[in-house]
């Protein structure tokens, strides 16, 4: 039998104490990432003294164990429970920031966000899981709707505290500054109920993919590739192609309308079958970037991007909800872990792509043929869409 704790406890309201303190939560650790990526190449391209090469190990790093250790962490976060991982993580992101205050050697800095890569591993799969856990049965959309915003504010503003702790008290204030963060994350983590434990789980091998959820993972893999693709070369292209002064209104757009979109339609994920709105939202992401592609202009750039920022916007919570469907809340956690393996490659794997692209052509080129990628996604998602209403109406 499963432990009492295991017990769902989502409630019929959406914003319980336990899901906005989840939120902020995610809020203080997100804003202390941020201000990790403006920091990190900044140190070590600075008091570290490392060249080019150095500094892109010392980021890469962080990726390695955050990907290996997903599966393992969502298989604990079903067997030992959201709230204790979503601690560790947080704490030991913070022991991990604050040691940078004494690092000296480029070897150390590597190996320290080897440690956080870890740490976001382990974060990250169990907040993603606690929230399907807390969001009311048939909200799940909605839910990752609201609570995904704590993600893209922390990253959004991170960066610009990291600056100006920087400037005001060097390195080590900021250090201290995103440690302090993290520490806010894991003692309100601290505060949040118990939920995902399960007393009859036994250990075993460690699926690399939940295999009920692979086909998901990957329609959502396609659409966060082609913006992750996008975005690492919207600035250059704004500014060497289009001689714009710079790309900031472009990005700018591009936020404001997937929050706005997040929070005025934040029911809409769980009131239309969720295949169906990824699908379309794959769509949209796809035009967008064929506009970019061939309106070589200003406006061309601004209403691709406009688009995109609109299926960006759902993609997300559509396929959340499609995805905690299919699972038992016992296996929420193995889910997550396969959800955001997903997320790292594509993240990595857009930019990558487009950048083989760039080097053979051109960044229009590569946006037209990097829109194959959600446009394939569409294509796939719609299949399974109209084959899930034919069983239905069978």
């Amino acid at each position: 039998m499963a432990s009492p704790a295991s017990a769902d406890v989502t409630e019929s309201r959406l914003f319980t104490k336990a899901f906005v303190a989840l939120a902020v939560a995610d809020l203080a650790y997100f804003t202390s990432a941020g201000m990790l990526i403006l920091l990190t190449p900044l140190f070590a391209r600075g008091p570290l003294g490392a060249d080019p090469i150095g500094v892109g190990i010392a980021i890469g790093a962080f990726s390695v164990t955050a990907l290996a250790l997903r599966p393992l962490s969502g298989r604990e976060s079903d067997r030992r429970g959201r709230r204790p991982l979503l601690v560790v993580g947080a704490a030991l992101a913070a022991a991990a920031i604050l040691a940078h205050a004494v690092t000296t050697d480029l070897a150390v800095l590597v190996v320290l966000r080897l440690v956080l890569g870890v740490a976001e591993a382990i974060f990250f799969v169990a907040g993603f899981a606690m929230l399907a856990d807390l969001a009311p049965r048939g909200r799940e959309g909605e839910a990752l709707s609201f609570n995904s915003l704590a993600l893209y504010l922390g990253v959004a503003f991170g960066p610009s505290l990291g600056e100006l702790l920087l400037d005001v008290g060097g390195f080590p204030m900021a250090w201290i500054g995103a440690a302090g963060l993290a520490l806010v994350a894991a003692f309100l983590s601290l505060g949040l109920p118990e939920t995902g434990r399960q007393s009859d789980l036994h250990a075993g091998p460690v699926a690399f993919i939940h295999r009920a959820v692979a086909w998901p993972a990957a329609g959502l893999f396609t659409g966060v590739a082609g913006m992750a693709g996008f975005l690492a070369f919207v600035a250059i292209y704004g500014e060497e192609d289009l001689a714009m002064s710079g790309s900031g209104p472009v990005l700018l757009v591009f936020g404001l309308i997937v929050v706005g979109c997040r929070i005025a339609f934040a029911k809409l994920p769980d009131r239309v079958p969720p295949f169906r709105l990824a699908s379309a939202a794959l769509a949209l992401i796809a035009v967008g970037m064929a506009v970019t592609g061939l309106v070589t202009t200003v406006p061309g750039l601004f209403g691709g991007a406009a688009l995109m920022a609109v299926g960006v916007a759902f993609v997300t919570p559509a396929f959340f909800a499609a995805i905690m469907s299919r699972v038992h809340p016992s296996e929420r956690g193995a889910a997550s872990g396969t959800v955001s393996i997903c997320l790292d490659l594509a993240f990595g794997g857009g930019p990558v792509v487009l950048s083989l692209i760039v080097d053979a052509a051109s960044i229009p080129t590569a946006f037209l043929l990097g829109a194959l990628i959600p446009a394939v996604g569409a294509v796939f998602t719609a299949f399974v869409a109209l084959r899930r209403r034919v069983n239905a109406n069978a």
